[in-house]
């Protein structure tokens, strides 16, 4: 296990790729501050379950990722419990699509806050406990939309391209550190966010739930295959080993050969 006496931090990890990201991390021993919204009793069964596969301490934050305060909360809780964080990933996302004349401005505002203001706040926060270690990890789950862009996802592409150059920016920063940041870009993983965008797109595009899935989402990934929450938390683990070290400032695509074209 060679996580054992590290402290993960994953947003967006109650479910899809984060709680998948939050189980590769607990498999190499380490402590987990999981975050996230959903069934309090189901929430507990998955904490549970991550402190038996680790034979470490799992707790979780209900932090509100679109307020300072409570990401300030949530990382003062971590330190308070496990003495800093170790691994940061910044996985907590929203999706809305609509065309950008129509795009609800409260959407687009909620969208840039969660999926590109909080990893700010989560990163600069967390990194004086990486420095002073001199190792960290940091990693943000970008999309294959840091990449290229696709119709009626203004806000969200927006966000995903402003946190490759955010985690490019810190790389810099943190290179002499033993730090490392990068982003991972999966193609379509069939999570719960991709599953709730389907009627968005079935009303914008006057199309089918199956066309959808089939002309839309799997369109531009060559294998025609959803990319599994699973493969996306492999990597990451790797990202995390002492032989990553040298992957810094990088956006690794993870996409079914999408952005190959």
């Amino acid at each position: 296990m060679f996580l054992k006496g590290k402290t993960a931090l994953v947003t967006g990890s109650t479910s899809g790729i984060g709680l998948a990201y939050a189980r590769a991390l607990a498999s190499e021993g380490a402590n987990l501050v999981i975050n996230g919204f959903g069934d309090a009793g189901a929430i507990e069964i998955e904490r549970a379950g991550l402190e038996a596969l680790s034979g470490a301490t799992a707790i979780y934050s209900d932090a509100d990722l679109t307020k300072v305060d409570a990401i300030e909360a949530m990382i003062k809780a971590a330190a308070d419990a496990f003495g800093g964080i170790d691994i940061l990933i910044n996985n907590a996302g929203v999706q809305h699509v609509a065309p950008v004349e129509d795009f609800p401005v409260a959407k687009w505002d909620l969208i840039i806050a969660l999926n590109l203001n909080a990893a700010f706040h989560t990163v600069r926060l967390a990194v004086p406990y990486m420095k002073s270690k001199k190792w960290g990890r940091i990693i943000g789950t970008a999309s294959a939309h840091s990449l290229t862009a696709s119709p009626f996802k203004s806000a969200y592409v927006t966000a995903k391209h402003g946190l490759a150059g955010f985690h490019k920016t810190v790389a810099l920063e943190l290179a002499t550190f033993g730090v490392t940041a990068n982003v991972i870009s999966p193609g379509y993983v069939w999570t719960p966010l991709v599953e709730g965008q389907i009627p968005d797109t079935m009303k914008a595009r006057g199309m089918t739930r199956e066309q959808v899935i089939n002309d839309v989402l799997l369109a531009g990934q060559p294998t025609k295959q959803f990319v599994t929450p699973e493969q996306v938390a492999a990597f990451a683990l790797y990202l995390c080993r002492d032989e990553a070290a040298a992957i810094t400032g990088a956006n690794l695509s993870i996409d079914g050969g999408w952005t190959a074209a």
